[in-house]
């Protein structure tokens, strides 16, 4: 599939996702998606998984919150995550960032600590959860939607 025909779902207070799955269904060992972000929009909530993944930063600019701490990153940057290691994108720069995100599936699971660092851009939960459900209440009352791909621009 070429990314530009790739299927895009726009979401109010988070990254637009380009998504490769076909009609809905996950791919059972390895997830594989863009994340489009604007200048101050995160692409998740600040979590860890107990899995790893791995981003690279495809157009533009954003930063890494890893460990509690701001990183910059500028296209091509590469950050691995091993299994356990607390993470969110928030985009950055003048205009959007396209990151490639892609990680296993082996374990479903996820856990959302409280991070002041990621709440500067919305993206900490307000108390400590492992149920995503409760992590993304606030955002799941506005809905996601289809939307055309935001990337790569033409």
């Amino acid at each position: 599939m070429n990314i530009a025909d790739a299927p895009a779902t726009g979401r109010p207070r988070r990254a637009t996702m380009i998504d490769f799955e076909p009609d809905g269904r996950s791919w059972p060992d390895t997830g594989v998606n863009v994340q489009v972000m604007q200048p101050g929009q995160p692409n998740c909530k600040y979590h860890s998984e107990p899995v790893q993944e791995d981003f690279l930063v495809l157009h533009g600019e954003c930063i890494v919150i890893l460990e509690g701490e701001e990183r910059p990153l500028r296209q091509w940057d590469f950050v691995h995550c091993p299994a356990g290691v607390d993470h969110v994108f928030v985009g950055a720069g003048d205009g959007p960032c396209a990151v490639l995100m892609i990680g296993s599936r082996r374990r479903d699971e996820a856990h959302y600590p409280v991070s002041e660092v990621a709440a500067k851009y919305g993206a900490s939960v307000e108390r400590a959860t492992d149920d995503p459900a409760e992590a993304y209440a606030e955002w799941r009352k506005q809905p996601s939607r289809s939307v055309p791909s935001p990337w790569p621009s033409t």
